[in-house]
């Protein structure tokens, strides 16, 4: 049985095909485009920035994909944003439940890192960041509300995140799955928070200075001093509960250690910074 011959197409009707097949290869490009501007528009993705960031707006103009503070951070906490992020494709964030900022780094290295001033340089110092803010979520499956402690891996043994511990090892950051503990009550997000941390240490310093048991060269410099609290453990109808407090400048480390899953605290980034720069007043 023969085929039946196909109809040839006139000249006229091949330039109509192949102007469609323009027509529609332009809306398609077009339309792949115009869903990378919904996250952004729809503020579907929000996402937490590296120290110094200016407000979002100004960031992402700023910003130059370079990857300069993704290399310098000594925890890798600094990401470049996939495609989910439609037009912040490329641009650094940090996700705090895999690896907060902890500041290990002291001077802020991203910070100097940044070419362009999308991470500003006047901020030396963690106290001045206002990298967001954390938010209590799940107070009812808090440990320390409700009243236990906690024994072993934060985030177990497969976990990769890491944090400095000044007491094992004042330079280099561990993994928090090489630490365990042991709390009669939990008090991870106020015990490994950066900001108590220095808090602390400044203050055994001054008690060290009054004592006259400290080499005033080694001494940190007043500003570098956090001036705030950032979290506390406090007495809430009988319950010790976590608070945040105005010292917070959100680096994530909360979150990040929080052993119940979904974490009880959470980072929420904001534009709503103190003068719109990135910094803290002090």
């Amino acid at each position: 049985m023969s085929k039946k011959p196909k109809n040839r197409l006139t000249p006229k009707q091949k330039e109509r095909r192949k102007f469609l097949r323009s027509i529609a290869m332009t809306l398609g490009v077009s339309g792949i485009a115009l869903l990378g501007m919904v996250p952004v528009l729809g503020k579907w993705v929000q996402r937490l920035r590296p120290p110094g960031a200016l407000n979002e707006q100004e960031f992402l103009a700023a910003c130059i994909k370079c990857g300069q503070c993704v290399q310098v951070c000594p925890v890798e906490a600094i990401k470049l944003a996939d495609l989910t992020d439609g037009l912040g494709v490329g641009v650094p964030h940090i996700d705090p439940r895999d690896q907060a900022c902890d500041f290990s780094c002291d001077g802020l290295q991203c910070v100097l890192a940044c070419p362009t001033g999308a991470l500003i340089h006047e901020i030396s110092f963690p106290s001045e960041v206002d990298m967001g803010v954390a938010r209590v979520v799940n107070e009812k499956q808090c440990l320390a509300v409700l009243g236990q402690g906690f024994k072993g891996l934060a985030r177990g043994a497969d976990f990769k995140g890491k944090l400095r511990y000044a007491e094992i090892d004042r330079w280099n950051p561990i993994k928090l799955a090489d630490h365990p503990y042991d709390l009669e009550l939990c008090d991870l997000c106020v015990r490994q928070c950066p900001i108590e941390i220095s808090i602390a240490e400044c203050a055994a310093e001054d008690e060290k200075r009054q004592e006259g048991k400290v080499d005033l060269v080694a001494v940190r410099q007043k500003n570098e001093c956090p001036p705030k609290h950032a979290i506390e453990l406090r007495n809430i109808d009988g319950r010790m509960t976590p608070v945040i407090l105005d010292g917070c400048v959100g680096c994530g480390v909360c979150e990040m250690v929080c052993p119940v899953e979904p974490a009880v605290i959470v980072m929420d980034s904001t534009d709503s910074r103190a003068n719109s720069r990135g910094m803290r007043t002090l």
